[in-house]
């Protein structure tokens, strides 16, 4: 029985290393201008709707629910932590409310380094926000790794947009202003 379970977390470990096996190469680029997804020229036809999600929070900062990251990194970046910090003290404010945080990665790595990624990525927000006042209850996460891009394309330009972790609030809680 022991070798049998020592040889299932042998391989489990190598299908883990195999997909970490080799990076592309990091090329930097500014980061996109927009906060909003864009879905032009990719093919959505397969993607799920979730009618419990509502449409959230307002305000400025509470608009923006997309924090984007830095190529193969989970770090929130310096231009996004006062959105984390908005939407912490929203949900602080209103107990009710809660939220799924989808993690995504470009089409760079593989698959399951990319699904990996995407979940450290969610995590990370995660953590900011229970640091700041949510509470645990409140947030969900979810990694689609490179499966549902922001943008078509193979260039920086596309790749900048879909590394990121979309905040998307739930339920029919009502909003209040901050």
């Amino acid at each position: 029985m022991k070798k049998v379970v020592s040889t299932a977390i042998l391989v489990a470990s190598l299908l883990v290393f195999a997909g970490c096996g080799t990076k592309p190469t990091e090329q930097t680029a500014p980061p996109p201008t927009q906060n909003t997804a864009d879905t032009s020229g990719v093919d959505n036809a397969n993607a799920t709707v979730d009618n419990t999600e509502s449409a959230g929070p307002s305000g400025e900062l509470l608009s923006k629910r997309i924090v984007y990251f830095d190529f193969d990194k989970s770090d929130i970046r310096a231009d996004s932590q006062t959105v984390v910090a908005a939407h912490a003290a929203y949900l602080a404010k209103n107990p009710a409310q809660k939220v799924r945080l989808e993690g995504h990665a470009d089409e760079r790595g593989s698959r399951e380094y990319n699904i990996g990624l995407g979940e450290r990525r969610a995590q990370a927000v995660r953590r900011a926000l229970l640091l700041q006042g949510a509470a645990d209850a409140q947030i969900s996460t979810v990694s689609y790794g490179e499966e549902r891009p922001a943008a078509a394309g193979h260039d920086e330009t596309a790749w900048a947009k879909n590394r990121r972790v979309e905040i998307v609030y739930l339920g029919t809680a009502p909003a209040t202003k901050p």
